[in-house]
């Protein structure tokens, strides 16, 4: 038997009414906040994801889906969200045009890395991406978005925030921060060895637990900030706490990607285990000029899907589907012609064989239906159907008319 590939999940029932809940409620929020939808290919060329993401990434280093296609292109699966945006607002002249952009997506990422609870192969993201607005309000605004779906959703969380600074203030803290783990070569991990010369504030990211004792007093970016960006990340708290965003000081929280600069943020769950980050995302004002492009600053977040429906029930199901079934072969056309009109503004399951009443209605309990709808030899003569409401029970004949 062929079999799904591992870390590659089917999406069934329950999980798929929560996916499409999810879906319509971030949508909805994002429209909200003046987001549209936007979707982008799956397959991308290589060098978009290591142009943007960072060739110190665990994600081009080890986990990228790459190969080589039929027409000789070095391609990957995509493995996040934000670089294939930025491709094709360039693309579209978008960063030529100036304004506002803000657009929304979700879909399925790819990355090849241990399958593990709240982490798989192929994963699923929601995000936004906001292009145009360089004032630390637009900052607060994501932020406040990411609080208002959470708050929707009724998720217990914690908002981790720091900032990455700019090109003024980055490269001296990087000096200083070099010079740090060098002197502690002896002690560190082999990526931590690789990411010191490739962009060493990833270090900070490591998960390996001698390293992060080994840089409890690292220097801190908090204290080597130039004047605007202490200003803006002092601005961005004082705008959180007067619109009663609660938030915790994370002097390690780099992201898991090389593009951002200034805010970074994640949203962590208090109700999982390890793998408990469920938002994440950040500034990335010079990522658009990496990728050829005008200038323009952004500022964007993504949502793992998988794990943020493990953390909410769906509410009380309000129930409005109608099953519609036959007691006799002759009747089926005339269930089939109601069941397709009723079908312009309802949930409808037809069963296209003639049944007894008792198994019609035991059917339309397992298609979870609110109502049924039987017509047999008396009702097709007489232009009627038989109603029942399965919730409260009522039963009554009425006419085709009423339906």
């Amino acid at each position: 038997m062929v079999q799904s590939l591992r870390g590659m999940n089917d999406i069934f029932s329950p999980e798929n009414q929560k996916f499409e809940y999810f879906i319509y409620h971030a949508s909805r929020i994002a429209k909200n906040f003046g987001f549209e939808y936007f979707e982008s290919p799956i397959l991308e060329q290589t060098d978009l994801f290591k142009r943007s993401v960072g060739e110190s990434s665990d994600i081009i280093g080890k986990e990228m889906y790459q190969f080589i296609d039929k027409g000789n292109n070095d391609v990957c699966l995509r493995p996040e969200g934000t670089a294939g945006v930025v491709r094709a607002f360039i693309q579209k002249k978008l960063d030529k045009a100036g304004g506002v952009q803000k657009l929304f997506y979700h879909g399925p990422m790819f990355r090849y890395e241990r399958p593990q609870k709240g982490r798989l192969r192929e994963f699923h993201q929601f995000g936004c991406e906001s292009f145009g607005q360089s004032s630390v309000y637009e900052d607060a605004s994501i932020i406040l978005m990411i609080k208002t779906i959470l708050d929707f959703f009724k998720i217990d969380y914690t908002l981790k925030l720091n900032t990455l600074g700019c090109p003024s203030c980055m490269p001296p803290y990087k000096q200083n921060l070099v010079n740090f783990v060098e002197a502690k070569n002896d002690l560190i991990c082999q990526d931590c060895k690789r990411r010191i010369s490739l962009n060493p504030i990833r270090v900070l990211d490591c998960k390996n637990p001698n390293c992060q004792n080994e840089y409890k007093n690292a220097p801190k970016l908090l204290d080597n900030l130039c004047q605007s960006c202490d200003d803006d990340f002092k601005q961005l708290q004082d705008i959180l706490i007067q619109n009663n965003v609660k938030f915790e000081i994370d002097n390690n929280l780099v992201r898991g990607l090389d593009y951002y600069t200034k805010t970074a943020f994640e949203f962590v769950s208090n109700n999982l285990g390890a793998q408990n980050a469920i938002a994440g995302g950040g500034r990335y004002d010079r990522l658009v000029e990496f990728l050829d492009g005008k200038a323009t600053p952004a500022i964007g977040f993504a949502i793992g899907i998988e794990r943020f429906i493990e953390l909410f029930e769906l509410p009380k199901s309000t129930k409005e589907n109608y099953y519609f079934g036959a007691l006799d072969e002759e009747s089926i056309p005339t269930i089939f012609q109601l069941a397709n009109k009723k079908r312009a503004d309802k949930q409808v399951f037809i069963e296209y064989k003639n049944r007894s009443l008792k198994a019609h209605l035991k059917n339309a309990d397992k298609q979870n239906a609110k109502f049924c709808i039987i017509i047999g030899e008396d009702e097709r003569k007489n232009g009627t159907i038989w109603f029942k409401d399965l919730e409260t029970k009522e039963e009554k004949i009425i006419p085709f008319s009423d339906l």
